[in-house]
């Protein structure tokens, strides 16, 4: 009796799911109808055709780079705690001595091709020096390109 009873609530089972399979199935292709026939309502970004006008999302990361104050100078103190929170040695920062023997920044080495684009160096930072910005087009065939020196002004 017991194998019986085993053997109607599986086939009951399994033709509920042969019922509310298809059902499931037609409810997903309806989205996709409805898109076709209809694309004014599409969301994708035509992303090659509206490169100038694309906006990355605000909580997107991409590349590292320096903030300046109103006078165009760093705001880095080059105190190294991003150094020493980036978990695979991205970040080399070479510090100097200026005229009064304070310690100031002298090159802020980053590597993009070891950048894990993690976040934890923008985190760690207590001035507020750094963060990542939106630029998404970061690829080269060249690696020399992967390795910036984010202080170094334009022009410079």
């Amino acid at each position: 009796m017991a194998k019986k009873t085993t053997s109607r609530a599986y086939l009951a089972r399994y033709f509920k799911r042969c019922i509310t399979g298809p059902i499931s199935l037609l409810q997903g292709l309806s989205v996709t109808l409805r898109y076709f026939f209809n694309p004014r309502k599409i969301v994708t970004e035509q992303y090659p055709e509206n490169r100038k006008t694309l906006k990355m999302h605000s909580r997107f990361r991409g590349s590292l780079e320096l903030i300046e104050d109103e006078n165009g100078e760093n705001v880095c103190t080059a105190c190294g705690i991003c150094e020493r929170a980036c978990p695979n040695a991205s970040i080399n920062i070479l510090a100097t001595k200026n005229i009064a023997g304070k310690r100031v920044l002298g090159r802020y080495l980053y590597r993009l091709g070891t950048c894990t684009l993690c976040s934890l160096c923008v985190e760690s930072c207590p001035f507020g020096a750094i963060r990542m910005n939106q630029k998404f087009e970061l690829s080269s065939t060249d690696p020399k390109d992967f390795d910036l020196i984010l202080n170094q002004k334009e022009g410079r």
